[in-house]
């Protein structure tokens, strides 16, 4: 037991009991319980209630006394057993919490802070010893006090636990976001607040970079006007641009999901990009560019040249993969194949050649190139050489941007880096 009196500055001008050994611990206790004192200043008349100090429990009484000099008070402590588990349920919560990653306080119904953990008073750039005994006012913005405080009475009010995100102002004068738990708890007797919370400022900040990312991707995709779809390593298409969609005449919502193979058509050079594909997806290669033919919702066809990245690792293997159309022919329904001379008669005859200058360079005789033309003006549709050559080019036959003229399946042999 422990009584006292002491002066404004609760400084101690008598004291008495075997509490506390020497009066440098009293005057510590009083302390203490000096910042425990309600938003008044002082305690209510025949105030009681326990506090903690030293890891021991006090019945502390403050009763009126009307015969104390002016200017004095005076008062008792009972050293008592610790209260039972249920009279301190939140014990073990602080226990656990204090120097847990979470931010976690406990506070009063007037907003005077409790108990308070290293993470929750390093967000004010303080200590937990110097939160404990001040109220929300002393660390937090008029704003953020009266939300808080608003946040504190919902919990009294409605006796139940609530999760929610809450912005705050932060140390450094910046804005910070919160995530987690407020819920009611009992200590000594009453109805107090809780709460535990995770700081998401940076989380959210990278998510919101990565929005704007987005995006900017986004518009850069469709406004760039090249047709491009990203990939799923089993070759399903997860997002395209417009152009893409207009490319295949298919709406885009419909073109999402689709499996790419369905929209490329049979050609002897499709094999290959199979194998680079398998390349691309085991991360043997990260870039291929190669050509390809595209087959459009009304079954026509147009050359194209087709670029192809890895994007996304997982393990040893690409999860995505960006198909982007930089060339594509004129569309056009399906023809038979042509042979690789007859390839190579309209590459000459691009050139320049004349039909005599070809047969002499294939070793053919002039008859057969002449009967080569005749074939190739039927299955182009061109009644004239010049028109040969032009079909060749705006099919997809020939490479519009090589010289000499070459077929477009051989101008980039099947490149990758």
């Amino acid at each position: 037991m422990s009584w006292w009196e002491v002066d404004e500055q609760w400084r101690v001008l008598e004291r008495g009991g075997g509490a506390f050994a020497d009066l440098r611990t009293a005057q510590r206790f009083l302390d203490r319980l000096r910042q425990e004192l309600p938003a008044s200043g002082h305690f209510a008349a025949e105030g009681r209630w326990q506090a903690q100090f030293d890891g021991r429990t006090f019945d502390v009484s403050w009763p009126l006394d009307e015969d104390r000099p002016e200017g004095r008070s005076r008062g008792l402590a009972v050293e008592v057993e610790a209260p039972a588990a249920g009279g301190r349920r939140y014990a073990a919560f602080a226990d656990f919490a204090d120097f847990a990653p979470a931010a976690a306080f406990l506070r009063d119904r007037a907003g005077r802070y409790l108990w308070a953990n290293h993470a929750y008073a390093h967000l004010y750039g303080t200590t937990p010893e110097r939160i404990v005994g001040r109220h929300i006012e002393d660390f937090d913005s008029p704003a953020d006090a009266a939300q808080f405080r608003a946040l504190d009475q919902e919990i009294l009010g409605r006796g139940k636990p609530v999760r929610h995100t809450l912005s705050y102002q932060r140390a450094d004068g910046g804005t910070g976001q919160a995530a987690g738990h407020r819920f009611p708890v009992q200590e000594n007797g009453q109805t107090c607040v809780a709460g535990i919370y995770v700081d998401i400022t940076e989380h959210t900040r990278a998510m919101h970079q990565r929005r704007e990312a987005e995006e900017n991707l986004h518009a850069l995709r469709d406004h760039s006007g090249l047709p491009c779809v990203l990939l799923s390593a089993g070759g399903r298409i997860e997002q395209a641009s417009t152009a893409a969609a207009e490319l295949f005449r298919t709406p885009l919502p419909e073109l999402l999901g689709r499996r790419a193979h369905t929209l490329l058509a049979a050609t002897p050079d499709l094999g290959q990009l199979r194998r680079r594909w398998s390349g691309l997806i085991a991360r043997r290669v990260r870039r291929v560019e190669t050509s390809v033919v595209l087959l459009d919702a009304q079954g026509r066809r147009r050359r194209a040249r087709l670029h192809l990245t890895t994007v996304g690792r997982s393990a040893d293997r690409a999860t995505h993969v960006w198909a982007v159309v930089t060339h594509q022919s004129l569309a056009h329904e399906a023809h038979p194949a042509l042979t690789p001379a007859q390839i190579r008669i309209l590459s000459l005859l691009a050139e320049g050649s004349s039909n005599g200058e070809i047969a002499t360079s294939l070793k053919l005789s002039r008859q057969t190139v002449d009967y080569h033309l005749s074939r190739l003006r039927e299955l182009l549709g061109a009644a004239t050489r010049p028109a040969l050559v032009a079909r060749a080019y705006v099919l997809g036959i020939l490479a519009p941007d090589a010289w000499p003229p070459r077929s477009a399946t051989a101008t980039h042999p099947l490149s990758s880096t």
